[in-house]
């Protein structure tokens, strides 16, 4: 996970909450416009109001050497309310925007908003098509003086949390607005573009190849990764005939042999996931390394992306069981909201710990002792509270740590058939959609019949340390000094891999 924070400043953020869209309704009363984002706690400017999409279709050509990406994009969506006007979050040139087939009108404002207005105003609950003819250079394209994509040696990646698709296409750009996906792009030939899901087809004309890849199950925005360049692909079988498509840039130097080390176990890890999660929920799996020297990995919807540096220092396959538990929780059960965080975080690392204990490299419990004792009462760890970390502390390693703390303390209060019975049940009744912490309490209880509110306010929302009778009762307890597991290093590691 990889994370960037574009909060908006004080003053816009005023503006933005203190103007409804019912506010500014047209002259002729047919429709108001689309909010200019969903209200998300952490960043309200992100996504729109007033439609929901259903599909992407992405018909894109880059060319590596001038970071030239060309593109059109066609977006087939409802609409939730009579619309006299819209916003997509976009920031490349756009040259055209056609709406059923007619021309619109479209001007920018913010940071990422393109506002699109229809040649009339759109009835609520309509179909409507979206086709946005665009190009630009996406490296050059700030923001908060920053661009999510990266430029490669041999083309270009993008891949960040949370936010990346208004660099590369227009969208409606909040976890809660999930789509399917065709993604074609051309490209030199002798280059290769990867992207999520299934590669439907391939073809060379006149000098480019173009790549066809479908995503057939709802994706989130910042899900959806792209990559250009050269690479050595693997592809592979589970044991349940998933398809799984690895990639790694041969041009990694000392790192290649660790980073293959450990994607090349993608099939493995995806395996046993499933026999504690329930089926894999997409249409195919693995794991891309380009020459991106970064720190970060990121689990991009079917195909997770990791950077060069995830393996200065050697192999690391917890990381990459982190980030394909995510596909369990955090992609096909998406969070409501950006403060939700910890139905992503908190699930894909106690997936570590249960690997660990898999693997007989420390058990869960151990894990949990561990870090427990690492931190005194007064250690800031505790103060950060993983139900609603605050923006600033959205991917800090408590949200992590202690979030997976807070699992093997459920498992010890509702036992392990209950607990492992949640794990799986929470993503298969869940599939696709998109959940809040206070949902996932709400199944909890459900699923155990116990009263457990206190039980996570105490765990997630409390800026304390639990005391240490909460402890007894709910870990088993932890005395310090505690020895460290064998597999703490790796999972630590991980750490500056999250971006702590």
């Amino acid at each position: 996970m990889r994370h960037r924070l574009l909060v908006p400043g004080a003053a816009a953020l005023s503006l933005l909450l203190a103007i409804p869209a019912s506010a500014a309704a047209n002259a002729d009363g047919h429709g108001t416009p689309g909010a200019p984002g969903v209200g998300d706690t952490y960043y309200p400017e992100s996504g729109n109001g007033g439609y929901d999409v259903s599909h992407y279709d992405l018909r894109l050509k880059y060319q590596p050497k001038t970071d030239l990406l060309e593109g059109t994009a066609t977006l087939l969506a409802k609409t939730t309310q009579d619309l006299s006007r819209f916003n997509l979050d976009f920031g490349l040139k756009v040259s055209e925007i056609r709406i059923n087939g007619k021309k619109a009108t479209f001007a920018t404002s913010g940071k990422h908003e393109l506002e699109v207005t229809p040649a009339t105003p759109l009835e609520k609950g309509k179909q409507i098509s979206v086709v946005v003819r665009y190009a630009g250079k996406p490296s050059e394209l700030k923001i908060d003086g920053y661009s999510a994509w990266a430029r490669t040696p041999d083309g270009g990646v993008v891949a960040q949390e949370p936010d990346s698709a208004v660099w590369w296409f227009p969208s409606n750009d909040h976890p809660t607005d999930k789509a399917t996906y065709d993604i074609s792009v051309a490209v030199p030939d002798g280059t290769q573009a990867l992207s999520n899901g299934v590669l439907a087809s391939q073809s060379s004309k006149l000098g480019w190849t173009r790549y066809n890849w479908r995503s057939d199950k709802p994706q989130a925005t910042y899900l959806t990764t792209l990559a250009v360049g050269k690479f050595d692909i693997t592809t592979d079988t589970t044991a349940n005939g998933l398809p799984v498509i690895n990639a790694i840039s041969p041009d990694l130097g000392a790192n290649e042999g660790s980073a293959r080390a450990s994607i090349e176990r993608t099939t493995e890890a995806t395996e046993w996931l499933e026999s504690v999660f329930g089926p894999y929920p997409f249409n195919a799996v693995g794991g891309y390394v380009p020459n991106v020297p970064a720190r970060y990995a990121l689990e991009t919807q079917t195909r997770p992306f990791y950077g060069k540096k995830v393996f200065d220092r050697g192999t690391n396959v917890s990381v990459v069981v982190h980030e394909l538990a995510h596909q369990w929780y955090g992609d096909s059960v998406s969070l409501k909201d950006w403060k939700d965080i910890w139905v992503n975080e908190g699930f894909a690392a106690y997936s570590q710990w249960l690997w660990s204990e898999k693997e007989g490299e420390g058990t869960a419990q151990e894990l949990a002792d561990y870090v427990y004792a690492q931190h005194p009462a007064d250690d800031p760890f505790w103060t950060v509270k993983p139900g609603n970390p605050g923006a600033e502390n959205q991917f800090d390693g408590a949200v992590y740590d202690r979030g997976a703390l807070a699992l093997q303390a459920l498992r010890n209060k509702v036992g392990d058939k209950v607990f492992f019975g949640i794990l799986k049940s929470w993503p298969t009744e869940n599939k696709y959609g998109n959940a809040s912490v206070a949902d996932f309490v709400k199944f909890a209880e459900k699923k155990s019949g116990k009263p457990l509110a206190d039980f996570f306010d105490t765990w997630l929302f409390q800026p304390s340390k639990p005391a240490a009778g909460a402890v007894k009762r709910a870990l088993g307890a932890a005395h310090t000094p505690v020895a460290q597991p064998k597999s703490w290093k790796q999972i630590a590691a991980t750490h500056d891999v999250h971006g702590h």
